[in-house]
């Protein structure tokens, strides 16, 4: 099976060399890698920072685009492999058999792999995502999987679109509502930390932002014709609890 990695980059000098490097550092061991790297005309070092992995690198598109979901639509539009999946220019994969993991996952027949997440402020661990075992209708309970950790088959993408833009940060929460809840996509789950994220992100700079996002979560069931229960915009954020015990880190 051949596996398409994006990453999406933009100003990114500071981190992206890592991220490129846990890509390329895979064992490739029963699939086939291709990466690519969109870069949204970056105005410093972040080409140059990547050059050294430059060999490992499919395709880089370094060009001006409308922000990060419009640069991931680019990312799998240009994707060649049987499943896609993002890795964000500032996280990386936990260890060198991360896509070997996924790669045993898909073979048993599934259309979507995913896993668990660690956040990470510099090298500590501060928060950890363990998803368990998807059950249908669990993103009515304020279930979803952590989304750099998300791997789907490329034809979804064709059949169902890609990431809605006018969404500022919940477009990959609404493509995985599309994705598995609405047209369920038959997924498999690795249980293994597969991405260590670092700590921040858009949806949850300020109680502002955080907001906001829970009004584009409504949209996101809006957008699909779907209903979403009164109680999901309060499971959602009380499921992240438990990821700040410290027994859980």
């Amino acid at each position: 099976m051949k596996l398409s990695i994006v990453t999406v980059a933009y100003n990114a000098e500071a981190t992206i060399a890592a991220a490129v490097a846990s890509v390329v550092g895979q064992r490739q061991t029963g699939f086939e890698l291709e990466y690519i790297v969109v870069d949204g005309a970056s105005t410093d070092g972040t080409l140059k920072a990547i050059a050294p992995w430059k060999e490992g690198i499919a395709r880089i598109i370094s060009e001006p685009d409308e922000g990060l979901y419009d640069a991931m639509n680019k990312g799998w539009q240009a994707a060649t492999g049987d499943a896609v999946a993002f890795l964000n220019s500032d996280d990386v994969y936990a260890d060198d058999r991360v896509l070997e993991r996924v790669a045993a996952a898909f073979a048993q027949g599934v259309d979507g792999v995913y896993g668990d997440l660690v956040y990470v402020d510099g090298e500590r661990v501060t928060r950890r995502w363990v998803s368990g075992t998807y059950a249908p209708g669990a993103f009515r309970r304020g279930w979803m999987p952590p989304h750099p950790t998300f791997f789907a088959r490329r034809w979804a993408f064709e059949r169902w679109g890609g990431f809605r833009t006018e969404l500022r940060s919940a477009a990959d929460y609404e493509l995985m509502l599309r994705f598995i809840h609405r047209h369920r996509l038959g997924l498999g789950y690795v249980p293994h930390v597969l991405v260590r994220m670092q700590v921040g992100g858009v949806s949850n700079a300020s109680w502002r932002n955080r907001l906001r996002a829970n009004r584009e979560d409504r949209s996101a069931w809006r957008l699909n014709g779907l209903r979403m229960p009164p109680w999901t915009p309060f499971m959602k954020p009380l499921r992240k609890l438990g990821q700040f015990l410290p027994w859980n880190r």
